[in-house]
């Protein structure tokens, strides 16, 4: 099983931004912990603050991987290209959030990720990672 996990603008910032909404821990930190969790699964880890960086990655690996975990974070609110770009690849995406998009302002209700995923995580913190490789395995 191999697996991508890309992430979006200042999720790079894991640790330091809000901790009251994103945690204390960097995503790197959490990505050794993922990687110890599920020693069978093969795991990578991208992150990009630029959108045409992102829509390059899904494209890239979205033919071979057997599964994408996105985080577009503020793009999947505002980011018509990477909904196509999820909808035009292969492999499954799982779109992941670490807080409840819905308990937070209103146009973070919408997702333009969401159509073209095999489903949706959020609001389990980083737990929602784990929760999405789950949902690979069966």
């Amino acid at each position: 099983m191999k697996l991508k996990i890309i992430n979006g603008p200042n999720l790079n910032l894991l640790g330091k931004r809000e901790p009251e909404v994103y945690g204390s821990i960097t995503f790197e930190d959490y990505f050794k912990t993922l990687q110890q969790k599920f020693p069978d699964v093969e795991l990578e880890y991208y992150q990009s603050n630029i959108e045409g960086e992102l829509i390059g990655k899904i494209q890239e690996v979205g033919f071979d991987y057997d599964g994408i975990i996105l985080n577009a974070a503020a793009y999947t609110h505002t980011s018509v290209g990477i909904g196509d770009a999820v909808k035009a690849v292969e492999t499954p995406v799982i779109e992941v959030h670490i807080s409840n998009t819905h308990q937070r302002e209103e146009y973070r209700h919408v997702s333009f990720i969401s159509p073209g995923a095999k489903g949706v995580i959020l609001g389990f913190g980083l737990q929602s990672y784990d929760l999405a490789i789950q949902s690979f395995l069966g």
